[in-house]
């Protein structure tokens, strides 16, 4: 991949906008029209698009949870172990007040909302029997005596 390519390439991850990260590798080219077509054709090369895909899926990684990830909150809030910031107002007398950042330990109903999401994800809270079982059904009728 050429440098004029690697530069489109990280101009177009910033908001995957082909024309304009073709205008930043290229600045001579002046014609939306002209980026806008060069562009998508550089979408189209193997090395700029393996390049691209590579780094949207590092990038989609880092930004998106996964269910280990998940499950490891969920369990830090059930447990107490985890902060959040609240806002809080003290007075200070005479009509006055100020506001201060405090952390704060997980509510009993956030708690609780962790316990109940943990749960379902283990099934505890099933109603429905799964049977798994290797049977023959043979259904007999008797009609009586016809005659």
């Amino acid at each position: 991949m050429t440098e004029k390519q690697k530069i489109f390439a990280d101009e177009y991850l910033i908001d995957l906008n082909a024309t304009r990260a073709y205008r930043a590798a290229y600045p001579a080219v002046k014609k939306d029209s002209v980026a806008a077509q060069a562009g998508s054709r550089l979408l189209r090369n193997v090395n700029v698009k393996s390049y691209i895909d590579e780094h949207l899926e590092e990038m989609h990684s880092k930004r998106t949870a996964d269910a280990k990830e998940v499950l490891e909150y969920l369990t830090a809030v059930l447990r107490g172990e985890s902060k959040s910031e609240e806002i809080v107002v003290e007075m200070l007398g005479d009509g006055m007040s100020e506001a201060r950042a405090m952390l704060k330990s997980p509510s009993e109903r956030d708690r609780l909302k962790a316990a109940e999401l943990l749960g379902k994800r283990y099934g505890l809270y099933t109603d429905r029997v799964d049977m798994d079982a290797d049977m023959d059904l043979t259904i007999k009728i008797d009609y009586g005596d016809s005659g």
